[in-house]
């Protein structure tokens, strides 16, 4: 019984670990800022 409960706290551990370095293994400081495209207003003829 031990056995079963141990794994299942190691597995448990292991989903956690693997969500957590998803979530926060991106850029340093976050996405990137959509870059802007220039408005039709902006063009001049």
């Amino acid at each position: 019984m031990a056995l079963i409960l141990l794994e299942a706290l190691l597995a448990l551990v292991l989903f956690v670990a693997i969500v957590w370095w998803t979530m926060f293994a991106g850029r340093s400081k976050g996405e990137l800022p959509p870059v802007d495209s220039p408005n039709e207003d902006d063009k001049t003829p």
